[in-house]
C-alpha cells in the first residue's frame, strides 16, 4: 500500500504504523533474490503483506535461474540479499568455490525437501518394502530398499544417477545421509575431484530445482532431492514417487537461510535490523493459528513471479499433508516449518551439522579441531541479529516473548538418535566425535587421495 501511495505522490504517514518502523535507516531501497521453491515464502509474504512496507523499507522481489547466480549477485552487490542454500554463506566463507564472507541473521525454515525415484526404480523397489497396519507401504523407508536396484543397474552396465541442486546444498547433505545410512556409498569429493563421484555406488549431479521432474522423464536421472513443490510435481505428473522427506530423515532440519554479506550487515545495521524484523513477522504469519494462513500463501506463491507452480501442486505440502504414491497422502503438518521451534534462530549447531557433512564427505580436505568449527559457526550464523530484531517485535508489541530462545548459548540441545534416520544423534559441539561415529564417509585425519581414502 506505501509503494501505492508513493507512486500517487501521497504521504504515506499516516498509515505506516510508526512503532514498526526501524529508525535512521542507512538504505531503503533493496533487491533481493529467490529460487522457485516454496520455502522463499518468508520474501514473498513479507512484500505481499507489506511487512516490508511497515519497515518503511521498498524492496524487490527477483527471481534467480540458479543458486550459482543467485549467490554471484550477492557477493557482486547486484542483490542485496538473498533466500539461500544454507552451505552457501558457509562454503563461500571458508573458500569453498566461492570466497565471501557471507552472514546469515534468519533462518528461513525447517523440513521442506523429498527425495524422489522414477516409476522404473519404484516398481524395482516396491515389492520388498513392509507394510503398516493398513496396508500401506510402511515409512519411512530406508536407502538399503534401494540397494539392489543400483546393483540392478550396474550389473546391466548403467550407470545408477540422481539429482541434488547445489554441491553444497542441504539436499545435496541429506541425499548422502540418506543413501549412507542404508549403506550406500554417495561418493567423495577431493581438491583435484570435485565431481562428488569418487567411489560413489550412487553418481549425483546439479540439476536445478525447477527442472528436475523434466529431468526424470527424460531419463536422465533415476532419482532426486529437491524442496517443494517439485517432488509433488513428480506425483501430479505422474512420473516418479517420493519415497522419503527430510523430516523423515532429520526431524525438524534446518533447511533454507537469508544470506548477506558480512559488508553489507556492517555498513547498513539498520536496515539489516528492520529486514530481519519483517521476515520474523512473514515467518510468524506463515505458522500462526496452525497454519491458519497456509491456503492464502498457496495463492501468493503460485503466482508466476514466485514459485508459479499450480496452487494445487504448491498445497499438497504447503497445507499440512505430504503426497507419496499417488493416492497415498499423509498428514504431515510439520513438513514446511517457518516459524514453530525457533525455526528462525540462526544457530551455531545449524551450521557446524553443515559442516560435519563437507568434511565427511571430502569438500573440506583436511581434518579440523572442534574449536575451528566453533569459529566458522559464529563467524556466519548472527544470532546476536536476529534477536535484536525479536526483541525490538516484542517491544513494539508485534511478537510474543516466549516464542523466543532468548537464553540459548547459540548451540541446540543435541538431537536425540530417535529423530534421525540412522539412529545416529548429533551434538553440535562435539562434531569430530560426530563425524567419526558415522559409518561411511571420511573420518579423523583421513583424505582423499586419485580414488583412495589415505590416513
Amino acid at each position: 500500500m506505501n509503494k501505492l501511495l508513493l507512486a500517487l505522490g501521497l504521504s504515506t504517514a499516516l498509515v505506516t504504523p510508526a512503532f514498526a518502523v526501524t529508525e535512521n535507516l542507512e538504505k531503503d531501497v533493496l533487491t533481493f533474490g529467490f529460487i522457485k521453491l516454496t520455502d522463499m515464502a518468508p520474501l514473498a509474504v513479507a512484500y505481499e503483506q507489506g511487512f516490508f512496507d511497515d519497515e518503511g523499507l521498498f524492496v524487490t522481489l527477483e527471481a534467480q535461474a540458479n543458486w550459482k547466480v543467485l549467490l554471484d549477485g550477492v557477493i557482486s552487490g547486484t542483490l542485496d540479499g538473498a533466500h539461500m542454500l544454507a552451505g552457501q554463506p558457509i562454503a563461500a566463507t571458508i573458500g569453498y568455490g566461492t570466497q565471501a564472507h557471507i552472514i546469515t541473521p534468519f533462518s528461513m525454515d525447517l523440513n521442506g525437501n523429498g527425495i524422489t525415484v522414477s516409476n522404473e526404480v519404484w516398481d524395482m523397489m516396491k515389492p520388498a518394502l513392509p507394510l503398516d497396519a493398513d496396508g500401506k507401504v510402511a515409512h519411512p523407508i530406508s536407502a538399503s530398499y534401494l540397494k539392489p536396484v543400483i546393483e540392478k543397474f550396474n550389473a546391466e552396465g548403467k550407470p545408477f544417477n540422481m539429482g541434488m541442486v547445489f554441491p553444497v546444498s542441504t539436499h545435496n547433505y541429506e541425499l548422502r545421509y540418506w543413501l549412507a545410512a542404508g549403506g550406500i556409498n554417495p561418493g567423495y569429493y577431493s581438491p583435484e575431484n570435485v565431481s562428488g563421484q569418487i567411489g560413489a555406488q550412487a553418481l549425483l549431479s546439479v540439476t536445478p530445482p525447477p527442472q528436475m521432474p523434466a529431468t526424470l522423464e527424460a531419463g536422465t536421472i533415476s532419482g532426486y532431492c529437491v524442496g517443494e513443490p517439485w517432488n509433488q510435481q513428480a506425483v501430479f505428473k505422474g512420473i516418479g514417487v517420493p519415497v522419503v522427506t527430510d523430516y523423515e530423515i532429520w526431524k525438524n532440519n534446518p533447511e533454507k537461510v537469508f544470506g548477506i554479506t558480512a559488508e553489507f550487515a556492517e555498513k547498513y545495521p539498520n536496515t539489516t535490523l528492520a529486514v530481519t524484523k519483517a521476515l520474523i513477522r512473514a515467518a510468524q504469519w506463515l505458522d500462526e493459528n496452525d497454519n491458519a494462513n497456509r491456503a492464502e500463501a498457496v495463492k501468493i506463491l503460485a503466482q508466476p513471479n514466485y514459485v508459479g507452480a499450480d496452487a494445487e501442486v504448491i498445497a499438497n505440502s504447503m497445507t499440512g499433508t505430504f503426497e507419496y504414491e499417488k493416492g497415498d497422502k499423509r498428514e504431515v503438518p510439520d513438513f514446511n516449518v517457518f516459524f514453530r521451534y525457533n525455526a528462525n534462530y540462526p544457530y551455531y549447531s545449524d551450521a557446524v551439522w553443515y559442516l560435519t557433512q563437507m568434511r565427511r564427505w571430502g569438500q573440506i580436505a583436511e581434518g579440523h579441531p572442534d574449536s575451528w568449527y566453533d569459529e566458522v559457526a559464529k563467524s556466519v550464523y548472527k544470532p546476536e541479529i536476529f534477536l535484536k530484531a525479536a526483541r525490538a517485535l516484542v517491544d513494539e508489541g508485534l511478537a510474543n516473548e516466549a516464542d523466543f530462545d532468548w537464553s540459548s548459548d547459540g548451540y541446540k540441545d543435541p538431537t536425540p538418535a530417535s529423530d534421525v534416520i540412522d539412529g545416529i544423534g548429533f551434538d553440535g559441539k562435539q562434531p569430530n566425535a560426530y563425524i567419526d561415529s558415522l559409518p561411511i564417509g571420511l573420518k579423523d585425519d583421513q583424505k582423499v587421495v586419485g580414488s583412495d581414502i589415505q590416513g
